[in-house]
């Protein structure tokens, strides 16, 4: 396993200017990170910067991880559905340029007077569609448990195993697992075979009205790694059982300061994986 980190953990950051992505590259490097998760949310000028990273990733002989975009395949309108395969095929001919394998992807957001049964029947049609450009760019889609219609373990399984390719495939989220009732460890044991991506998270039981809001008005508020209730060390374990040799990419959800909470989650994922190479 390699330990990687995801732009997200420094969104707050992004957002209000103190950093951009060629500066993300440069303190990962400077923390010895192996490969970053990129997201198309944080370019500016992509056409610019896209170069720009990966001219300084291969200087670093650094790796992108993962390169990520932001989907919804739940639209009642058929062109708004062919808009969002288009997105797709656009993020993985980024994830091509920029010289990854894998596409983080999402299923789709719940909206109103659209039936379940409806959003997951447009969700595997537009997966059936997307893998196809997929195959040919040899790109890994790679869905994350979000949300109400691949939030739980056996919802993603169901996706993969419904649209039946090798393409198409698990980025397991640590901490979203908590949000639909689901002890992620137990989750992640579910999906296990499927995995190709991993987002290490660590969230904790919240106060009311405090942090991401789950099934039930449970709340649970993003930490460093290591400080909450996911049990990390059983999920390696697992990962390990699997032979899962791919990043493990530390997206930290807790409070400000980020560049703080997220250089003390990989001083632990360091610890935690003590020199292992798997």
């Amino acid at each position: 396993m390699k330990l990687g980190v995801s732009m997200w953990s420094i969104v707050h950051e992004y957002q209000k200017g103190n950093i951009d992505v060629e500066k993300f590259i440069d303190l990962m490097h400077q923390n010895n990170v192996e490969g970053v998760e990129l997201l198309d949310y944080f370019w500016k000028v992509k056409e610019k910067e896209l170069p720009m990273a990966v001219e300084k990733i291969k200087k670093y002989n650094m790796e992108v991880a993962c390169y990520s975009i932001g989907n919804d395949f739940v639209m009642p309108d058929e062109k708004e559905r062919e808009k969002q395969i288009e997105y797709v095929k656009q993020g993985i001919d980024d994830a091509v340029r920029i010289g990854t394998k894998k596409l983080r992807v999402f299923s789709g957001n719940t909206k109103e007077g659209v039936t379940y049964e409806e959003g997951m029947q447009w969700i595997i049609e537009c997966f059936k569609e997307a893998v196809k450009y997929a195959e040919q760019k040899d790109i890994i889609l790679v869905l994350e448990n979000h949300g109400l219609f691949a939030g739980k373990s056996h919802q993603v399984k169901e996706i993969i195993e419904k649209v039946a390719s090798p393409n198409l495939r698990a980025t397991a989220d640590t901490g979203n697992f908590f949000l639909v009732g689901e002890k992620p460890e137990e989750a992640v044991e579910n999906v296990k075979e499927y995995i190709q991506h991993v987002h290490f998270k660590d969230f904790k039981k919240s106060e009311p009205g405090k942090g991401y809001k789950g099934i039930g008005d449970v709340y649970y508020a993003g930490c460093v790694l290591g400080e909450g209730d996911v049990e990390m060390k059983k999920i390696i374990e697992i990962l390990s059982g699997v032979d899962y040799k791919g990043y493990l990419a530390i997206e930290y959800e807790g409070p400000d300061p980020q560049l703080e909470g997220t250089i003390k989650s990989i001083e632990y994922v360091k610890k935690l994986l003590g020199g292992r190479k798997s």
